[in-house]
């Protein structure tokens, strides 16, 4: 007997995806899928929004409330990682031990399945966490606007790096997991046509300021995409393709190049 094709997801079945598995936000996961897989990372980006929204909104709030541009950015940075759970900040943590082991494919993503983290994964937190910390401030210290435009940015750099990491030609490093449910579920050209989009967004944002602001935000939502291909091309050559793991390190690295941009302009 012959199986039936799974029917093409919804646009509800792909955002039910994309808040499903990328925050805690309280939405059903309802179809797991490389039909849904690949309207979720699509609609990933929009993920990104809402987090970036929300730290928006935490950072402004603390700035309103008197707390200075130092705290402001905290609350800015702390947000996301409650909206994962951390998992992107512990993906980031794994990769890096893995990356540092220097043992072969297997030994690596076995030293990434473990659950404590080593001494390259907390060295790797730590720095990376103090770049964003610094770079929001930064931010703030300009403007409430700068510090609030950063965090989506930044949020919607780290997702838009989900979903070129998910196209066609990058494959999965184990048979299992959220690396094997969506590895190589987007076509090329949609990926790209979503960063194309996310980065025309980021212009019009900056637009609002001037146009140097929108080439400013522009070129960091690029250059945090890039720094995210750069990691994803190391990943593919040291484990063969990717993992969760890997994703939340691609996530990460994104957000961070976008903001040091944003705050060395």
């Amino acid at each position: 007997m012959t199986e039936t094709a799974p029917s093409r997801a919804t646009p509800g079945d792909a955002l039910r995806f994309a808040f499903g598995t990328l925050t805690v936000l309280p939405v059903p996961l309802t179809r797991w899928d490389r039909a849904a897989a690949r309207g979720g990372m699509l609609a990933a980006p929009l993920a990104g929004l809402a987090v970036g929204g929300c730290a928006a909104a935490a950072g402004l709030l603390f700035h309103l409330l008197g707390s200075g541009p130092l705290l402001a950015a905290v609350a800015t940075a702390a947000v996301p990682a409650v909206l994962t759970r951390g998992l992107h900040l512990d993906g980031l943590a794994d990769v890096a031990d893995g990356l540092g082991s220097g043992k072969p494919a297997e030994d690596a993503l076995r030293i990434m399945k473990q659950s404590d983290i080593g001494p390259f994964g907390v060295v790797t937190l730590l720095l990376t966490l103090l770049a964003q910390v610094a770079a929001l401030t930064r931010l703030y210290e300009a403007g409430p606007a700068h510090g609030a435009l950063a965090a989506v940015l930044a949020a919607l750099a780290a997702r838009c790096s989900l979903t070129l990491a998910s196209r066609a030609g990058v494959p999965a490093a184990r048979p299992d997991g959220l690396g094997a449910a969506v590895a190589g579920v987007v076509p090329r050209a949609a990926a790209y046509a979503v960063a194309v989009a996310a980065a025309a967004a980021a212009a019009a944002a900056g637009a609002a300021t001037g146009p140097y602001h929108a080439l400013h935000t522009a070129a960091a939502l690029l250059l945090g995409l890039g720094g995210g291909e750069l990691m994803l091309r190391r990943c593919r050559r040291r484990f063969g393709g990717v993992t969760g793991d890997v994703f939340g390190a691609l996530a990460e690295s994104s957000a961070t190049v976008a903001l040091l941009v944003l705050a060395l302009g």
